[in-house]
């Protein structure tokens, strides 16, 4: 029996003790709320409901409690039920009930920990959207990461996801990199404004190759030569990078095609005939701070063309209009004003600003001997994606990138995460999976298995530790969906593997040399079989490998 399945149990039980003492049922929560309790001699899980619920319904908190714990007892699930202090419910549950967790992990497989928590839910998930006009920076990385992670998550609470990159390639930053191509191609200095870095000569000089006439012309001819080819080839290597890194996405959005396609025109024509576009010195401005913007924005400037918030604002209406009720935006910490910004956009093209999101990301740093680690010979002055997987390797990057809640920085020492030793987390997570993967192999040379065990047998302390442990693996991946952070996957599955080890420390998982497998050996090897599984679908949940040696 989960976590969840107890609250159920509870909410069940409490409906029918109010009804028979025609109590008000509909004070009850929604979901019960259910807690492992600090002290374990105080129970398995622990409940306040009495004290939330009874006085609304004009009972006593203690003594509605003592009505739902006589109720409770009489499920076989329930070893005991007990109140403590002024209504709360301390349960333990039957060993037979506990073990059905290992039971159903052992059943569901893969699928242990998905839910229909987001079924119905289209949602355009867009992360990363790096300019091409570099390689990807440690925050971009962060965000490849985190927000493939987040996807999975999604999917695994039932949510249709679309993993799109917004491929900036209209505006001034590509000319700048423009610009920049031309000048090295000639072997002039980096114009003031450009982007410097090897990067720069390596694709200069690609250009040069696939097209030998590239300087010929005019000097607009020219840059436009180096432009169309050039933002190409950075884009290729952005994608291939990615793919590298295990992150593939369903669709690569060009920015510029929303001004091809006259999207950006239609939009503008909507907020015009709504009236959520004004005109005002010259320019044409947005009706944002209505919408819970802090200010208006222009549109249209006063010398015809439009500022950058056209474009996401067609971009908004092309979300949705492609069939998604959710829109989550994954940007960087200098885009905070991002926020009001489109959901303002959204409300005034009559779509609803609840349903765009927008998650802002802090700063990653990278540490060597405690010391920021702050230029990339190719990329000029920034860390990329790829110096961090040289550093640390591609495992090591995505967990050390997704363990840290979103909205804090987050500083990589490379030692530490470079470490075969329990210190680094990646590390120590994969060496329980790979023991595991040990434990099951040994058993099938000594003939030791778990087709029909008696997980009744398991009522060791480590093991009801394990167990509970393991039961809660559905709630972390629905409360890391609602709340959108992946880092609770990989925080769990460090305490799911400390508490294997715990485990694996005081009892005996498969027979001595010597002796007869027993069915307390049985009951031990499904236990660590169902812990294998979970570890090896939250792993999958973060994007990192679950190896079986090491």
């Amino acid at each position: 029996m989960t976590p969840a399945d107890l609250s159920q149990l509870i909410k069940d039980t409490a409906t029918a003790v109010m009804t028979e003492r025609d109590l008000d049922s509909s004070v009850l929560p929604e979901v019960v709320t259910v807690e492992r309790p600090r002290n374990p001699e105080h129970g398995d899980y622990a409940s306040n409901v009495a004290l939330q619920v009874a006085k609304k319904a004009g009972a006593n908190p203690r003594e509605f409690a003592s009505w739902l714990a006589e109720a409770l007892a009489e499920n076989a699930a329930i070893d005991h039920a007990e109140i403590a202090g002024p209504g709360f419910l301390n349960i333990r549950l039957a060993a037979d009930a506990q073990g059905e967790i290992v039971a159903k992990i052992l059943r569901e497989k893969d699928t242990f920990g998905n839910s229909d928590l987001c079924a119905g839910q289209r949602i355009n998930l867009e992360f990363v959207s790096a300019n091409p006009t570099g390689p990807i920076h440690l925050g971009g990385t962060r965000w490849a990461a985190v927000g493939d992670s987040l996807g999975r998550v999604l999917e695994a609470s039932g949510a249709d996801v679309t993993r799109e990159y917004y491929f900036n390639d209209h505006g001034g930053q590509i000319d700048r990199f423009s610009r920049s191509l031309v000048a090295n191609a000639k072997g002039e200095p980096t114009p003031e404004d450009g982007y410097g870095g090897d990067y720069i000569h390596e694709i200069a000089s690609a250009v040069l190759e696939k097209n030998p006439a590239a300087l010929d012309g005019e000097p607009a001819e020219v840059q436009e030569n180096f432009r169309a080819l050039g933002v190409d080839m950075m884009f290729e290597q952005i994608k291939a990078s990615l793919r590298e890194f295990g992150v593939e996405y369903d669709v690569y959005f060009h920015e510029n095609s929303l001004y091809e396609s006259g999207a950006v025109d239609k939009a503008i024509a909507t907020l015009k005939e709504n009236d959520n576009l004004y005109e005002a010195d010259g320019a044409w401005w947005l009706r944002s701070e209505k919408f819970g913007d802090d200010k208006d924005r222009v549109v249209i400037k006063s010398d015809g063309d439009h500022a950058y918030i056209a474009g996401d604002i067609a971009y908004v209406a092309d979300k949705f209009d492609r069939g998604h009720n959710l829109a989550i935006y994954m940007l960087g910490a200098d885009h905070h004003g991002y926020i009001g910004r489109l959901r303002a956009a959204a409300q005034a093209l009559g779509y609803e600003p609840d349903n765009v999101e927008v998650l802002i990301g802090q700063m990653v740093n990278l540490l060597r001997d405690g010391k920021p680690v702050r230029m990339s010979k190719r990329a000029g002055t920034v860390i990329t994606l790829e110096d961090l997987v040289e550093a640390i390797g591609i495992d090591g990057a995505r967990y050390a990138l997704v363990r840290s809640n979103v909205d804090t920085s987050v500083d990589i020492d490379l030692e530490l995460w470079t470490a075969q030793s329990a210190d680094n987390p990646v590390y120590y997570v994969q060496y329980g999976h790979a023991r595991l993967c040990s434990i099951e192999r040994k058993a099938a040379e000594l003939g030791v298995d778990a087709e029909s065990p008696d997980l009744g047998l398991l009522v060791h302390d480590k093991e009801g530790d394990l167990i509970r442990t393991l039961g809660e693996f559905p709630e972390v991946v629905a409360t890391a969906a609602q709340l959108r952070e992946p880092h609770r996957i990989a925080r769990y599955v460090e305490d799911l593997a400390a508490t294997f080890h715990r485990f694996y420390d005081q009892c005996q998982i498969l027979p001595k040399a010597g002796e007869q497998a027993q069915a307390i050996h049985s009951a031990r090897l499904a236990l660590a079989r169902a812990t294998r599984q979970v570890l090896h679908n939250g792993l999958t949940m973060v994007g990192v490998n679950a190896p079986e040696r090491m």
